[in-house]
């Protein structure tokens, strides 16, 4: 199964400051890569690939002249919904495999992992899912797997990876401009049409400069 995917790397990088004042978040390197190789190695076997662009997009640009990656450039910062649908007609197909390129992992790669439990006839969102290891941070959410796999909203559980397959039908109904992706996940969750799977390997978010030491530990562990 090919799919397109997007792999968002537009943010502005609040978090991770001061690495980022200079340079797109994913610009900043973690053992000895930058974040957009650790996000381009999950994707492979996708395309086309898209990476967006906005904060400090130079150095970006040109770490991927060479790759076989379009760029979607964002003079405006839309979030993550108003970027993917910015991306669409780069994009080309339906659904999409989406990346957020501020983790670093291990084990089998996300879009493998994704593609086989991907189920076009009950599905229009599927998120890779770890187990929480800490309490959430502000603003993220938890969620508990049924057992036939479909998600809902929880307490306690599960933390999206920021790696899933969403259709992309939805976001012709969002808000123009800048709209997160939840807005289109709210809609697959209340009608039983989200579902999640669990990534078997090691995964840990770099949205500060404190987890990168961490995220080279667990990296070289598994090497």
């Amino acid at each position: 199964m090919t799919l397109p995917a997007m792999v968002f790397a537009a943010g502005l990088g609040t978090r991770m400051r001061p690495l980022t004042d200079d340079r797109p978040k994913a610009m900043v390197p973690v053992a000895g890569r930058p974040l957009i190789d650790h996000a381009l190695d999950q994707v492979a076997g996708c395309t086309p690939v898209v990476v967006n662009v906005h904060h400090h997009p130079a150095p970006l640009r040109a770490h991927l002249a060479d790759r076989d990656v379009t760029v979607s450039e964002e003079p405006d910062l839309l979030d993550t919904g108003g970027g993917l649908r910015h991306a669409l007609p780069l994009l080309g197909g339906d659904p999409v495999l989406t990346m957020n390129a501020d983790a670093a992992w291990t084990g089998p790669r996300a879009a493998d992992t994704l593609r086989a439990a991907w189920d076009p006839a009950r599905m229009d969102g599927l998120m890779l899912l770890t187990r929480l290891p800490r309490r959430l941070e502000a603003g993220r959410r938890a969620f508990a797997i049924a057992p036939d796999g479909r998600l809902s909203l929880a307490p306690d559980g599960y933390d999206y990876t920021g790696a899933g397959i969403f259709r992309t039908g939805g976001l012709a109904d969002l808000p123009p401009g800048p709209v997160s992706l939840l807005r289109l996940w709210e809609g697959m969750l209340a009608a039983g049409r989200m579902f999640g799977v669990v990534h078997p390997g090691g995964w840990m978010d770099v949205g500060r400069p404190g987890n990168v030491a961490a995220a080279e530990t667990m990296l070289a562990r598994n090497a």
